[in-house]
């Protein structure tokens, strides 16, 4: 399969399903999105060791605005990484309660390499698209911290360096995912009605108390994503908190 090119729009996943988007990632985007800075750290940035991240967030485009998410060893230990949120942005766009949120993407071969999609609200309200580590190589990570239930996916079209197509349903009864087009797993708890949250996308790196930090000699890693969207199940005015 050829390899996506992001480019200044980030095309839909391969096969739309549902109504029109709502939200259409364009990462290069400073209205939609802020990078290097999120409140799901602590002060906002730009480290997070307590969650046993190396992390050291920065908010230069190389590292998150192609949409390809990169992460670079630095002389302290630390690593650059690269995040960005919806949450402070200008358009300030929230996933609510009904959402089908639609991505693709590329996962990283390097051992340390920690990437995720996933939810953040005042502390809280944090819904896990996907985690990602090699280490597991053939496992996908689901998690609903707002009903405290998850699960781990196992499947031979997961591995290090695989495009993978990701559907989640933000279900106020239930949270469901889909991988490559399967359903495969639906907590039954979901979101609640009055549910939203804004979006995360990032690379992290783990620090090694519960997966491997990376090996000595890697400089650098990185995970992409080619397309991400958004589509509610019902007509909204407005897509901010307030």
């Amino acid at each position: 399969m050829e390899k996506p090119t992001p480019g200044h729009r980030l095309p839909a996943p391969r096969t739309p399903s549902g109504p029109e988007p709502v939200f259409t990632a364009d990462f290069r985007s400073e209205r939609q999105w802020v990078a290097g800075r999120s409140w799901a750290y602590p002060d906002g940035g730009p480290v997070n060791p307590g969650d046993d991240k190396l992390d050291y967030l920065v908010p230069d485009a190389d590292h998150s605005r192609s949409g390809v998410f990169r992460a670079t060893r630095r002389p302290d230990g630390r690593w650059n990484t690269g995040l960005l949120t919806t949450e402070g942005s200008e358009e300030a766009f929230t996933v609510r309660a009904g959402d089908v949120l639609e991505a693709r993407v590329r996962l990283p071969r390097e051992l340390g390499a920690w990437p995720a999609i996933w939810t953040w609200r005042d502390g809280d309200q944090e819904i896990d698209v996907f985690e990602y580590h090699p280490d597991h190589p053939d496992v996908l990570e689901f998690g609903n911290h707002v009903r405290d239930c998850g699960f781990a996916f196992r499947d031979n079209a997961v591995r290090p360096g695989a495009w993978v197509d990701l559907r989640t349903e933000f279900g106020a009864r239930s949270v469901v995912w889909s991988v490559n087009g399967t359903r495969v797993f639906a907590d039954g708890r979901g979101v609640g009605r009055d549910w939203q949250a804004y979006l995360i996308v990032n690379l992290s790196v783990s620090a090694g108390r519960h997966h491997p930090a990376p090996a000595a000699g890697t400089a650098e890693m990185s995970f992409e994503v080619s397309g991400l969207v958004v589509r509610a199940q019902e007509a909204r005015a407005s897509r901010t908190l307030g």
